[in-house]
């Protein structure tokens, strides 16, 4: 079995999602020791935004990269994304990241009457979401519902998200969030002040 653990937060240790998405992973290996992991840190080493060059795949150093990311993506079983909230969307770097997936013919094809069908389904995602406020139900989240299409898009059902919200208003809420949602992965508690 396959697990891709992809982080784009650029908090590093002072990252809610990072936090969460390691302790998913965690316990999917401590479930099954056999797992193998592939590791991307999209803060780290970020892909180029998409440009007409990316897309007449010019640089071959970045068709190449563009390759690998596409075939770490289609080759697991489980994808956990570490999905920070930035301005009630997703990261710049973790869209790039998506552009890179979202490839008719590998991920998604239309079919004879122009509808979209997915190609990579079969696999599980699970999104550590972090969020300085409370946006769940606030219809400022452009987070959750922008990855629920785009990897249901691709044919993907299985997805869940496990947030951490209302970060930001306290020290003390900030805590008990992410504590909240370790919890409900079965993890120990944080460290967070």
């Amino acid at each position: 079995m396959n697990l891709l653990h992809v982080d784009s937060s650029i908090l590093g240790q002072q990252s809610a999602s990072r936090e969460l998405s390691a302790a998913i992973v965690a316990s999917r290996r401590a479930a099954d020791p056999t797992l193998r992991v592939t590791y991307r840190d999209l803060a780290a080493t970020p892909l180029p935004h998409l440009s007409a060059g990316s897309l007449a795949k010019a640089d071959p150093a970045e068709a190449a990269d563009a390759e690998r990311v596409m075939q770490e993506f289609l080759e697991a079983d489980i994808v956990v994304v570490g999905a920070p909230m930035y301005n009630f969307a997703i990261p710049s770097t973790l869209k790039a990241w998506i552009d890179r997936l979202a490839v008719a013919g590998s991920t998604f094809r239309y079919n004879q009457d122009g509808m979209a069908e997915g190609l990579a389904g079969g696999k599980q995602v699970v999104v550590a979401s972090s969020r300085g406020g409370f946006h769940q139900s606030s219809g400022a989240d452009f987070q959750e519902p922008y990855l629920r299409y785009m990897f249901g898009f691709m044919g993907i059902t299985d997805i869940e998200f496990v947030r951490a919200e209302g970060l930001a208003i306290s020290p003390q809420q900030r805590k008990q969030s992410l504590d909240d949602a370790l919890a409900r992965l079965g993890c120990p508690l944080s460290d967070a002040a």
